[in-house]
């Protein structure tokens, strides 16, 4: 029996997803339906993967927009003062304003800018203009719904509605809010999100409920929107369809990005969604160790994958955690197959900048190496999605390594987790057995552990994947 999906895990993957959805998508921002498959329709795994930058605002490869900015002072905030603040949440947000981030919605400019009190500058904002059901409140709650997810229904849809409050008006954009936080809920819980809607929608006002019922019935397509997915209904309507439509995270985001139109939001919501669902090991490595940014008006700190794991934890369990793996003797690297080296946590740390890296553990700071993926795989039993984040690692070392790449494996100690993806390269690759494999490489490779029975069983199911 297959274990299930940790909630560290999924808590991880809402946080990682949200940030990466956001990337990946703001390059194709305001642009045509279908552009996304047109330039990639195929997974790129190589050096130059999906994670393209620019768009118009030029983004960086892998660079976060204000969706992210904004969620990340939210988290802080809940994570900094134990709970929700609002006045210390609007604060961030003005501070965060001033400082002239490269993107911010019409609707959070006006009302940052107003210079009135955090508990009245959306609502006079809404009452003189009509016009606040925009999704920027949506794009950045998903820290919000890590957060209050452990305390029920009624308070993390309280706590959606509060936030979406600060900078949005129109309370359809805090029902939209609170319906996201309760499919969120539903979904690290274990259970099915979309068959939580029915539920999530008979605590919708009334007054909205039916509007939301629409967008998110079951037979709805993103055809049938009647306003642009700069709005809050599309923006949860269509990424509820593609969570629904979807086989797994890539493909989820490959359907709302596809759409056209807000894709960094529409694929950052998606993105929280589908990382609760399918939990960290089912984003692709080569996105998640690609995304990355800055808080204008915060500091210079730049935001990357360890750091945003662990947010991730803070928010799901109260605990600020840190990671700081020291000094370790270095071991390797050594070539033990042709091309492809192996190496515990210092010994690639220090390698030679060349090598492309295919890491297996928690690292803290990140490496100088320009190609450098990050898998986190656990050396226990609890792997629930190992198979899954087996193959996206091989599928990876192939590519580059059909690239020229030197590829350098490693994890903390080299022996395990090293061993296993190794190994998998050989049954996979070669069409070893696991035990041809398994010898071949401890005869050239000393430090190879054999603990970890969860990692041959997964080896066995992969070398009964080729017969």
């Amino acid at each position: 029996m297959t274990p299930k999906i940790h909630r560290s895990s999924r808590a991880a993957g809402a946080l990682v997803g949200s940030a990466v959805g956001d990337a990946l998508g703001a390059p194709f921002e305001f642009g045509p339906p279908g552009a996304f498959t047109r330039r990639f329709p195929q997974p790129q795994r190589g050096a130059q993967t999906e994670m393209c930058g620019g768009g118009p605002l030029g983004w960086e490869p892998g660079e976060f927009t204000d969706d992210t900015q904004m969620a990340l002072m939210l988290a802080e905030s809940l994570v900094d003062r134990g709970g929700l603040d609002e006045a210390d949440v609007f604060a961030r947000f003005r501070v965060w304003a001033e400082a002239g981030p490269p993107d911010i919605g019409n609707q959070t400019r006006a009302v940052l800018a107003s210079g009135r009190p955090w508990d009245v500058a959306a609502a006079e904002h809404f009452a003189r203009s009509g016009h606040a059901a925009g999704n920027g409140s949506l794009m950045r709650t998903t820290p919000a719904a890590v957060r209050f997810a452990k305390h029920g229904t009624a308070a993390t849809m309280d706590a959606a509605r509060r936030i979406s409050a600060l900078t949005h008006g129109d309370p359809s954009a805090g029902e939209g809010c609170a319906i996201f936080h309760e499919l969120m809920r539903v979904a690290l819980d274990g259970g099915d999100p979309l068959a939580a809607i029915p539920a999530a929608l008979d605590l919708v006002v009334p007054e909205h409920r039916e509007r939301w019922t629409t967008v998110l019935a079951p037979d709805w397509t993103p055809e049938q929107a009647t306003e642009s997915n700069g709005a809050v209904w599309p923006t949860l309507g269509q990424a509820v369809w593609a969570l629904r439509t979807g086989r797994d995270f890539a493909e989820v985001l490959r359907l709302v990005i596809d759409l056209g139109g807000d894709t960094d939001t529409v694929a950052c919501v998606a993105g929280g969604l589908a990382g609760a669902v399918y939990g960290m090991g089912g984003i692709p490595s080569r996105w998640a160790s690609a995304a990355h940014g800055r808080v204008p008006g915060h500091g210079e700190k730049v935001w990357r994958l360890a750091d945003l794991q662990q947010l991730a934890a803070a928010l799901d369990s109260g605990v600020q955690q840190s990671y700081d793996p020291g000094v370790i003797p270095r071991i390797g690297p050594a070539e033990v197959l042709p091309g492809i080296w192996a190496g515990n946590l210092d010994g690639a740390r220090y390698s030679e900048t060349d090598f492309a890296v295919i890491s297996l553990c928690r690292l803290g700071e990140p490496f100088p190496h320009a190609v450098h993926r990050m898998a986190y795989i656990a050396d226990n039993d609890y792997n629930a999605d190992l198979d899954v984040m087996l193959a996206d690692v091989l599928d990876d070392m192939k590519a580059l390594h059909d690239q020229g790449h030197r590829l350098l494996v490693h994890c903390h100690g080299g022996a395990s987790r090293t061993g296993l993806v190794l190994r998998g390269y050989l049954v996979r690759e070669q069409g070893m057995s696991v035990e041809e494999a398994t010898a071949h490489v401890a005869a050239r490779w000393p430090h190879l552990g054999l603990w970890n029975n969860s990692f041959t069983a997964a080896l066995e199911r992969l070398a009964d994947k080729n017969d």
